[in-house]
């Protein structure tokens, strides 16, 4: 897979096959820390980012990174989809929020954070500097380790960690307010 271009309609499906159980496991981690009785399964949520990967335009990916980058943001966008759907149907007070598997270390400990909190927190960090959003990105929705991340944006682990660390701060000062 490493270094091969896919681009027909046959090999994402064949990518899928490859990388399910990596998908089913990043998706397991975002959803491990979620409500108990939270109603988007890792299963489906791998199956809603399948059919959003196939549909629309064709997708060139040049390798595993690049992939699983693309497919960080799709996971993302399935998330936020889930809980602004589930939002509609409760009413303000009796929401319960969907928290995400991205907790912030701080003063107080670790926090988890609402994903529509989160997902706004992040349009506007890439409104600032769209790279760091998508490392934020890759990372937490995608679980892409700092390596794949570096390959799969052209730049070195070390400032794929330190852009990272930024990142962290602005949304981390951004959600306290």
């Amino acid at each position: 897979m490493e270094g091969l271009p896919v681009t027909s309609e046959t090999a994402l499906p064949e990518l899928v096959d490859l990388l399910y159980g990596e998908l089913h496991r990043i998706a397991s981690m975002k959803l491990r820390n979620e409500r108990l009785g939270h109603t988007l399964q890792p299963t489906a949520l791998v199956h809603e980012a399948y059919v959003k990967l196939i549909g629309g335009q064709e997708q060139q990916y040049e390798d595993r990174a690049h992939f699983l980058a693309v497919a960080s943001r799709v996971m993302r966008q399935v998330l936020v989809d889930h809980a602004r759907a589930r939002a509609t149907l409760k009413r303000a007070n009796d929401a319960v929020p969907l928290t995400t598997g991205l907790a912030v270390a701080g003063n107080g400990g670790l926090e988890q954070f609402d994903i529509l909190r989160l997902n706004r927190a992040l349009d506007e960090l890439a409104q600032e500097d769209k790279s760091l959003a998508q490392l934020v990105e890759m990372r937490y929705f995608g679980g892409m380790t700092a390596e794949e991340t570096a390959r799969a944006v052209g730049q070195s682990v070390h400032i794929v960690r330190h852009d990272l660390r930024l990142a962290q701060a602005w949304l981390r000062r951004h959600l306290a307010r």
